[in-house]
């Protein structure tokens, strides 16, 4: 049985707060943007953009840039802003690492991101699914850059070496909030577990990006904000992206405020001043929005910074 947050039954109804006029998606109606849609209904795949209604899916369907969500659309936890289903899971596809990489190749990524639901049910939390998955897409695709974003594989011991095992080019996985917010946002989740995965996932391959994500608006202060900054440099994590936090539904945890553009400027000005390599501020920012535009703009940065250097 599949259930949308269980947990917010019987719960006071959270009033969805009006949206400002900065936030809006950009439509279109392109044939790029069903040509994605056909090739991902082709494989029976799912994304990330449509299990979770994010509000970018136009604008990177229409680039032909989609999300693909492994080990099914139903989620082992509930947490309280986000739209994915909860509920049991059915056994993993293991033709999937063939289908992602088939869609992969067809849309012709230059940059693949991969995420997926949180599997507590099985043993390794689907790492080993995640090593499959990205080793086929690079048999596929041997020129496309590929970033994970993962579940923080919370007491599956070293289950998440096996994902680093695979050398991806980035490897995500999202703080989504403050520490002091996780208890009712993050219920099933712990804030110094996923610092220490990134932590660990750096120690073992430096030559692995490492990439993490915040949401505002939750409730959260300023000094908390930076405060998680601090914590993510302090695990040497590269690149960093702040969104603002929409409300799902009246069910989901509340909106506390619309954060303007002038404030998400100033919060990438400062994650930089902090040392992030790459940083995306913007109200409409998520993990991989635009993550194949950033990461070419570093790989063409640090080319020039290699040759001026052999030049010198």
């Amino acid at each position: 049985m599949k259930i949308r947050h269980p947990e917010k039954i019987n719960k006071p109804i959270n009033p969805i707060k009006k949206k400002p006029n900065w936030i809006k998606s950009k439509l279109t109606n392109s044939q790029e943007f069903f040509l994605t849609k056909s090739i991902v209904n082709q494989h029976k795949l799912k994304t990330v953009c449509q299990e979770a209604n994010c509000p970018n899916i136009t604008e990177c369907w229409s680039k032909r840039h989609a999300t693909f969500l492994i080990m099914g659309d139903t989620c082992t936890r509930a947490c309280a802003f986000c739209d994915v289903i909860t509920g049991k899971p059915k056994p993993l596809d293991t033709l999937e690492p063939l289908k992602i990489a088939s869609a992969i190749k067809k849309l012709n990524l230059k940059h693949a991101v991969i995420t997926s639901v949180d599997r507590d049910d099985l043993i390794d939390g689907g790492a080993k699914h995640f090593y499959e998955v990205i080793k086929e897409t690079r048999k596929q695709n041997p020129q496309t850059t590929i970033e994970v974003l993962t579940p923080d594989f919370l007491r599956k011991a070293n289950a998440y070496k096996k994902v680093v095992e695979a050398k991806p080019d980035v490897f995500n996985h999202n703080i989504e909030t403050v520490p002091g917010l996780y208890r009712q946002v993050r219920p099933g989740s712990r804030y110094f577990a996923s610092l220490e995965l990134l932590k660990n996932t750096k120690k073992i391959d430096k030559n692995i990006f490492t990439k993490s994500g915040l949401m505002v608006g939750l409730g959260e202060n300023k000094d908390e904000i930076l405060q998680v900054m601090d914590d993510l440099r302090v695990a040497e994590v590269d690149f960093l992206t702040i969104g603002q936090y929409l409300q799902p539904s009246v069910k989901h945890h509340p909106l506390h405020r619309y954060y303007a553009p002038d404030e998400f400027d100033e919060l990438k000005n400062i994650a930089i001043s902090k040392g992030f390599l790459l940083v995306s501020s913007s109200p409409l920012t998520r993990s991989s929005y635009h993550a194949d535009e950033d990461f070419a703009v570093l790989q063409k940065n640090r080319l020039n910074q290699t040759n001026a250097q052999s030049i010198s």
